[in-house]
């Protein structure tokens, strides 16, 4: 499925919902001191949110994102699959497709997507 938003073409395999989630992240080779951020959005094969740090394209990272329908955090291995600069200041918003996550909690972002997606938020 393609479709456009801001001049770029939608390949995404999963619908995304726009979101403000507490994520902490980590380099899954490198930090042992995971970094707090917020999700722009999420859905079931990725998430982007925003840093103060510049993480390469490729880099894998270990997220753990809270939902409010669950009371554990849900928690992947990522790959940075787009980073962008943004205008204000140093910071970057990156773009995370997830390689592993159970099925458990991928059903749990998707169901969590779609009751968001039926509310109209």
């Amino acid at each position: 499925m393609e479709t456009r938003t801001d001049n770029m073409v939608e390949k995404r395999r999963f619908q995304r919902v726009d979101s403000n989630l507490p994520l902490r992240y980590k380099n899954l080779k490198t930090a042992t001191v995971p970094m707090g951020s917020i999700t722009r959005d999420i859905g079931a094969g990725g998430v982007s949110f925003k840093t103060n740090e510049f993480i390469s394209l490729a880099c894998r990272l270990v997220v753990e994102i809270t939902l409010p329908t669950v009371q554990r955090s849900i928690k992947a291995i990522s790959k940075v699959a787009w980073i962008r600069k943004l205008s204000s200041g140093e910071q970057y918003e990156l773009g995370n497709q997830f390689l592993e996550i159970s099925k458990e909690d991928r059903i749990i972002i998707t169901d969590y997507v779609n009751r968001l997606r039926e509310e109209g938020l």
